[in-house]
C-alpha cells in the first residue's frame, strides 16, 4: 500500500516512521525545506521555546539530548526532529519544499490523486497515485492577521504588519516602536526579545489569559502540577472516571481550593495585582482551550517600563500620525507603530482538499468530524494526524499513528458506525460548551492529553500497565513509558518491521 502523508512536523514524521516499520510504502511531503512544522526555521519567532519540559516534550523512543536545556527553544526542537529523521532514515521518504497542490479522490474512490510541485514554483507539477493519504499539516496551518482598516496609508508610511511566525530577526525591531497584538504564546514570547532592542514594546491585549509560573511559588516545577494525570484531572472529563469522580463529586471543595491556590499563588508570584494584569474570571479558565506557560522574563519587563500592556484593547484602526505610522486603539488612544507583530492565532484548515471533500468531513459549524481524532467517517482511505493537540503533542500524535497503521492492516475493531458518530458530535458539542468554541475546529484536546491517548490505545488493547499510569498521577508523563507500544502492535497484527529500523546512534550531539 502506498501512503502519502502531508506535513513533516512531529504527527509527520512520527506517521512516517510508524507506518513504514508497519510495511508500507511512504512519502512525506512537506512545504518547507526542513522537518519541524511550527518549530522550521521559516516560522520560528525569536524567543521561541517548548511549554513543556524536554523530559515530557518528545517522542516515545528518542528522548530530548541531555545537554539540551529544560525548555528547549525552537532551533533545538527542529534539530531534535533532524536526529529523529536521521535515526530512522526517514530523509529516503521525505520531499521537502514540496507543496502539495490538491488531493483529490479518484472517479471509484479507490485511492488518492496527488498533484504536487516545488514550493513557490508553477513548474514541474508531479501528479501520482496513492492508496491511502495521511493528513499532518498541524492545526497552526496559517496564521490569522486582522484586516485593519487604515492599513493602506501605514504601510505607504513604512508601516510593517506581520504574524509572529513570519518574524524572524530581532534586529528588524532595534529602534522603532512596536505593537505585539495577543496575549498568547507567542505575543508574549516575541514581547521579551523585542523589549530588548526596540524603543518602545507595546502589547495590545483583547484579553486577558491567566498564565501559569515555570516554578510555583520560584520552588515547584509546574510539571508536577499540570502534566500529571492528577493536574489532568483537576478539570471535569465528558466521562467521570475512578477518583475524577471524587474529584468533582465529593471531594468538589478540596479540587476547587487546589486550583484556586495555584491562582493565587501565581497572581502574587507575577504581583498581577500591582501591574493591574489581573485576567476576569477565575484561574480555573486557564485550561478553558489551551493553558498559557508565563514567558521568563515578561511580567519582569512590564513592571520595569520595556513592555507596555494595553488591556481590554484592539487596534481600531491604523493610521499615520504626524507623518509617521501609528495605531488608534479602541478607547481612542495612538501609539506610534513602526511595526505591528500579531500573534492572533492560525486558522486551521486543510488547503489542498476540495470543497466537496471538506463538506463530508465537516459539521455545519466547520468542526472536522474525526472518530478518536484520527478517522472520518464518510471519506474512505484518509486519516489525520496531530489532530489531536494537547500538552503532549508529540507523544499523542505518535500514539494515533499507531491506531492508524493498526487500522489499515485491519487490527482496529471498530464500533458500529452510528455509534463513532454519536461519539464524534457529542464530543464536539462538549468541547465548544467548555472552550467557548475555541477548540481549533474540533482538534485542540487540552488539557486532556492523557484522556485521549488512553482512549485510542485501549481500543487497541495496547495500553501501558496499571503501575506506570499509577506513577503518572504524581509524576510527570514521560513519553519514554510508551516506547513498546509499536513494537507490541507490530507483533500483535503479524507485520514484519521491514523499514524505518532504526539506524545505529551517531556519537550524541547536545
Amino acid at each position: 500500500m502506498k501512503i502519502a502523508v502531508v506535513g513533516a512536523g512531529f504527527a509527520g514524521v512520527s506517521a512516517a516512521k510508524v507506518l513504514r516499520q508497519s510495511g508500507f510504502e511512504v512519502t512525506v511531503f512537506e512545504q518547507a525545506p526542513d522537518v519541524g512544522g511550527v518549530w522550521s526555521r521559516t516560522r520560528r519567532y525569536p524567543g521561541l521555546r517548548t511549554q513543556n519540559d524536554k523530559g515530557t516534550y518528545h517522542l516515545s523512543d528518542l528522548p530530548m539530548p541531555a545537554g539540551y536545556p529544560q525548555w528547549p527553544t525552537g532551533e533545538q526542537v527542529q534539530q531534535y526532529l533532524e536526529r529523529y529523521v536521521e535515526k530512522f532514515a526517514l530523509g529516503e521518504v521525505l520531499r521537502l519544499s514540496t507543496e502539495v497542490v490538491s488531493a483529490e479522490l479518484v472517479d471509484d474512490e479507490s485511492a488518492w490523486q496527488i498533484v504536487s510541485r516545488p514550493a513557490g514554483q508553477a513548474e514541474p507539477v508531479t501528479t501520482e497515485r496513492y492508496d491511502h493519504l495521511v493528513v499532518a499539516n498541524g492545526i497552526f496551518s496559517d496564521p490569522v492577521v486582522p484586516a485593519f482598516d487604515g492599513l493602506a496609508g501605514f504601510t505607504a508610511a513604512g508601516g510593517r504588519v506581520l504574524p509572529a511566525s513570519g518574524f524572524h530577526d530581532v534586529e528588524e525591531a532595534r529602534g522603532r516602536n512596536v505593537l505585539i497584538v495577543g496575549y498568547g504564546k507567542s505575543s508574549c514570547d516575541v514581547a521579551v526579545p523585542v523589549s530588548e532592542v526596540a524603543a518602545h514594546t507595546g502589547v495590545v491585549a483583547r484579553e486577558l489569559l491567566w498564565k501559569m509560573p515555570r516554578k510555583l511559588g520560584g520552588l515547584l516545577n509546574y510539571k508536577y502540577l499540570l502534566l500529571t494525570r492528577m493536574g489532568e484531572a483537576l478539570f471535569r472529563y465528558i466521562d467521570l472516571k475512578g477518583f475524577e469522580r471524587f474529584l468533582h463529586g465529593p471531594g468538589r471543595a478540596v479540587r476547587d481550593a487546589m486550583v484556586q491556590s495555584v491562582g493565587s499563588v501565581a497572581t502574587k508570584q507575577f504581583k498581577l495585582s500591582e501591574l493591574g494584569l489581573v485576567p476576569r474570571g477565575s484561574f480555573e479558565d486557564i485550561a478553558r482551550s489551551t493553558v498559557g506557560l508565563a514567558t521568563e522574563g515578561f511580567f519582569e519587563r512590564v513592571a520595569d517600563g520595556r513592555i507596555s500592556v494595553h488591556r481590554d484593547q484592539v487596534i481600531s484602526e491604523l493610521v499615520v500620525d504626524g507623518g509617521k505610522p501609528a495605531a488608534r486603539l479602541a478607547d481612542g488612544t495612538v501609539l506610534p507603530a513602526d511595526l505591528i507583530i500579531c500573534g492572533t492565532g492560525f486558522r486551521q484548515h486543510v488547503p489542498f482538499l476540495d470543497p466537496a471533500v471538506h463538506a463530508r468531513l465537516e459539521d455545519e459549524a466547520g468542526n472536522f468530524q474525526l472518530y478518536r481524532h484520527i478517522l472520518p467517517l464518510d471519506v474512505p482511505h484518509l486519516t489525520f494526524a496531530g489532530y489531536n493537540s494537547s500538552f503532549f503533542s508529540p507523544l499523542s500524535a505518535e500514539m494515533a499513528a499507531v491506531w492508524t497503521a493498526a487500522h489499515l492492516r485491519g487490527g482496529v475493531t471498530l464500533p458500529a458506525e452510528e455509534k463513532m458518530r454519536e461519539d464524534v458530535r457529542a464530543r464536539l458539542a462538549w468541547m465548544t460548551k467548555r472552550t467557548d468554541g475555541r477548540h481549533a475546529r474540533g482538534t485542540n484536546i487540552i488539557p486532556f492529553s492523557m484522556h485521549n491517548i488512553d482512549e485510542v490505545l485501549d481500543e487497541l488493547g495496547l495500553n501501558v500497565g496499571g503501575v506506570t499510569r499509577a506513577l503518572q498521577w504524581l509524576l510527570p508523563v514521560d513519553p519514554g513509558s510508551y516506547r513498546s507500544v509499536t513494537p507490541r502492535m507490530l507483533q500483535r497484527i503479524g507485520t514484519p518491521d521491514r523499514s524505518g529500523i532504526e539506524k545505529p546512534s551517531p556519537a550524541r550531539r547536545n
